[in-house]
């Protein structure tokens, strides 16, 4: 198996603002129609999460796996544009028998990677669950690639996703998570902690614990009285091409894959246009990797906006089905 995948030159695809292909989707002639029901938005607001909601063909995620063998070959990534990816991590654990491959700004690297940003099935959902009660336009915030190799694939720590993106203010951020295999519980599936949306300390999201997501229950030591009562895992069980959406001030996190299969997962997030920047220092890249600093980061109090964070969905367009019906 060659580790090119057919890659001839490298592109950064993070300079489309559409998708480039019709693998995934066509566009669509009508966005009204992949809403979310009043039923499910309210669902998501009760317990920050909702699970199981289609977005993949099982054909369509094998074609995208074809490019997830990029950052499968070892200590580094095989494609010859990994010099954009933002971070790559072929062990975030640094242990050997906890196996976590953590990627960042693959979407800029290969055509279905960075369609998969734009899908319809996903920013139009986010657009409803970013303010309770509202509907949002929707920017891209950046991907992320969760894969555990078997029978020592890592855990991912429970967390709110929130404590690590506090650069952007105010919270008003989704994650999609979509399963690119079945999950299970022995294969380290997705797991929340329904209604956790609402834990914070004087209106912000709990410290962070691990930057290295290995500290499995680190969390607990932190928590209060009620929340360790209310602490309940609840799995997701996402099957193939399925995804999760959830509040990012949910608690989540994964335990080991355990099976003789690999569990490999893409991540997406956005934020509400209109959040801006909480920093003068480093958005995307780590503070020892500043490549595109300028382009990536944004000063505090600026809007968020550019090559980097392209607007995906607009309620407006909504209104432009109805015009035309």
């Amino acid at each position: 198996m060659s580790d090119s995948v057919g890659v001839e030159e490298v592109v950064d695809w993070s300079t489309v603002h559409k998708a480039v292909t019709e693998t995934l989707y066509s566009t669509p002639s009508d966005w009204s129609s992949f809403k979310l029901s009043d039923e499910l938005v309210a669902k998501f607001w009760r317990e920050g999460h909702l699970t199981n909601i289609p977005i993949l063909t099982p054909e369509q995620c094998d074609l995208i796996l074809q490019e997830y063998r990029f950052y499968l070959h070892g200590n580094k990534c095989s494609h010859p544009g990994r010099d954009l990816l933002y971070e790559f991590h072929s062990n975030q654990s640094g242990d050997d028998d906890n196996v976590l491959v953590h990627v960042l700004g693959h979407w800029r690297l290969t055509a279905l990677f960075h369609d998969l940003v734009f899908h319809p099935k996903v920013v139009v959902p986010c657009s409803q669950l970013m303010v309770e009660g509202q509907l949002k336009s929707v920017r891209f915030w950046h991907d992320q690639l969760f894969a555990k190799p078997p029978k020592h694939g890592g855990v991912v720590a429970w967390h709110q996703d929130y404590s690590y993106w506090t650069r952007t203010t105010p919270q008003m951020h989704v994650t999609v998570h979509i399963a690119l295999d079945d999950q299970t519980l022995e294969n380290g599936c997705l797991q929340y902690i329904p209604g956790s949306h609402r834990w914070n300390r004087n209106g912000q999201p709990l410290p962070v614990l691990d930057f290295n997501f290995k500290d499995m229950e680190g969390i607990k030591t932190i928590l209060t009285k009620e929340e360790l009562e209310n602490f309940q895992p609840r799995p997701a069980l996402l099957k193939k091409g399925e995804a999760s959406f959830h509040h990012s001030m949910t608690v989540h996190g994964s335990y080991a894959n355990t099976t003789e299969h690999p569990r490999r997962a893409a991540v997406l997030n956005y934020f509400a246009d209109g959040v801006i920047s909480n920093t003068d220092g480093p958005m995307l890249f780590p503070k020892e990797d500043q490549r595109f600093h300028v382009a990536a980061n944004i000063p505090k109090g600026q809007k968020m906006d550019g090559q980097f964070y392209p607007l995906v969905f607009d309620p407006k367009w909504l209104q432009h089905d109805r015009d035309n019906k």
